[in-house]
């Protein structure tokens, strides 16, 4: 992991004093055809010396132009956009924070109008202030270890410790997920969660290969098998006293993915270590709820396998058979993520939870339909409500999608109680992938929870530019909705 340098936080209405390493961060609104800077504290003469037209200063959020400020200081002028909504906030503050990482000390002078919009911006700068240099040798490191915000607003001690919780678990997702898969796979996955856990009220369970076959954990050892790296399942539970509400967490944990013997392309091999994001997800989340102390039972599950070619790999055609009883006929090994999530689900649900919620980096199908930024969300329409609900909050991007029934007798196997895919019928992927994974949603008493299954695999990982507060690489989407879910459950 990759220790951020922690912000030191004023909130103040005095200009502090200028220096080479200060820069100031001014708003720019307005049209796209005439933007003009709002309204600041800095020098009149100053602002009103700087031609935005000559300059080529926008409007558009996140855009920024520096020029140079009194004292040797930097003046950065960021686009706030057309909306003043919170993610545009988040947005804007966030795209300052990334571009000015050379600096020691940014002070934010842009309108916030009420309390949410401050947080909205601490919150879009803290994930600003982001950037992953474990493998660079020669790399010079952020110096942004400041921030002053321009305002007569009051946050309270509480308040901004809240958000340094969530933008820290976003950033431990993020390294996780930027790791390369020879220095993190299972073994090091369970290492990680027993260490973040270790001072917090939560219980640790591990199942490793001899369990997993002993549990009928059929699917994660299926996939996990044929590499020297064996699988396992990872349970970790909050379960404090006052609780009232139950929420289940599954993660699809696939540290490295070649597709198994159905052997991908090698182009399509790289950026396969991002397919273990929905475990970092649920993991970073669960220990962000402890933090907070949120009055909520929550698990998370984290199915972790290698999905490796080798004389013990799983062969297309194998039979396996998942925890809650179902055998499945596995045609086609690099669909291997629904068949570790099955075994994670069924475990989930003998615990009866009242909301159970699946992250995966799930299916090609759901960035073909649903491009790079948006998440797929399927499932039963309480739970979705509620997951909407959470994203539309934390500003993260998420489409609900149907679970057609006319799709469902594509699943139909031959000797098994379901195929894992259809071969030759590539219609509805995303959607086909959650009809499977609805098969192990229920228990043996027949109760089912609320749930809910989140295709990540478009915004797990920004592999063009970075934008706003998301860097290039792994962003550390949807752990600010998990436990913004978990609270309005609470």
């Amino acid at each position: 992991m990759v220790a951020m340098t922690k912000l030191k936080i004023t909130l103040t209405q005095t200009i502090p004093a200028h220096s080479r390493l200060t820069a100031t961060v001014v708003g720019v609104e307005g049209s796209a055809k005439t933007p003009k800077i709002s309204s600041n504290n800095l020098d009149a003469k100053l602002m009103a010396g700087i031609n935005l037209s000559s300059l080529g200063v926008s409007n558009e959020m996140g855009v920024i132009k520096k020029v140079a400020g009194p004292g040797s200081s930097v003046i950065a002028l960021v686009g706030l956009g057309l909306k003043s909504d919170l993610d545009s906030i988040r947005g804007a503050v966030g795209a300052a924070a990334r571009e000015l990482g050379a600096l020691e000390h940014v002070v934010l002078d842009v309108p916030l109008a009420g309390k949410a919009q401050l947080q909205a911006a601490l919150e879009g700068f803290q994930l600003g202030n982001y950037e992953y240099l474990a493998y660079k040798s020669k790399a010079e490191k952020r110096k942004l270890s400041k921030l002053t915000v321009i305002t007569s607003l009051k946050l309270s001690a509480k308040e901004l410790a809240e958000i340094e919780t969530l933008t820290a678990a976003v950033h431990r997702t993020r390294d996780m997920v930027n790791a390369p898969a020879n220095d993190l796979y299972p073994e090091v996955m369970v290492a990680s969660a027993k260490k973040l856990a270790k001072g917090l009220p939560i219980k640790i369970q591990v199942w490793e290969e001899k369990e997993l076959l002993a549990q009928g954990l059929g699917g994660i050892y299926a996939v996990g098998k044929g590499s020297n790296r064996p699988p396992r399942l990872v349970k970790l539970e909050y379960k404090p006293v006052r609780a009232k509400t139950s929420l289940a967490m599954v993660g699809k944990g696939i540290t490295f993915d070649t597709g198994g013997l159905s052997l991908k392309p090698a182009e399509s091999m790289v950026g396969m270590k991002y397919d273990m994001t929905g475990a970092a997800s649920v993991l970073q989340a669960l220990i962000a709820i402890a933090e907070l102390k949120l009055p909520i039972r929550a698990t998370a599950w984290l199915c972790l396998a290698e999905n490796m070619p080798s004389g013990g790999a799983t062969r297309p055609n194998d039979v396996i058979k998942i925890r809650n009883g179902k055998t499945v006929e596995v045609l086609n090994t690099d669909a291997e993520g629904r068949l570790v999530l099955a075994d994670g689900l069924s475990m989930a649900c003998e615990q009866n939870p009242d909301y159970l919620v699946d992250v995966a980096t799930l299916t090609g199908a759901a960035t073909i339909a649903l491009g790079n930024r948006y998440a797929g969300l399927m499932g039963d329409g309480k739970a979705i409500k509620k997951v909407q609900t959470a994203a539309s909050q934390t500003g993260e991007l998420v489409w609900h999608m149907p679970l057609p029934e006319e799709l469902r007798p594509l699943l139909n196997s031959d000797i098994a109680d379901i195929a894992n895919v259809k071969i030759g019928n590539r219609a509805g992927g995303m959607l086909i992938a959650g009809l499977f994974l609805r098969e192990f949603v229920g228990s043996e008493s027949g109760s089912k929870p609320h749930w809910a299954h989140l295709d990540i695999a478009g915004p797990a990982n920004n592999d063009a530019s970075a934008y706003g507060h998301t860097p290039k690489g792994a962003t550390g989407v949807t752990v600010r909705t998990l436990v913004q879910l978990a609270k309005d459950l609470c």
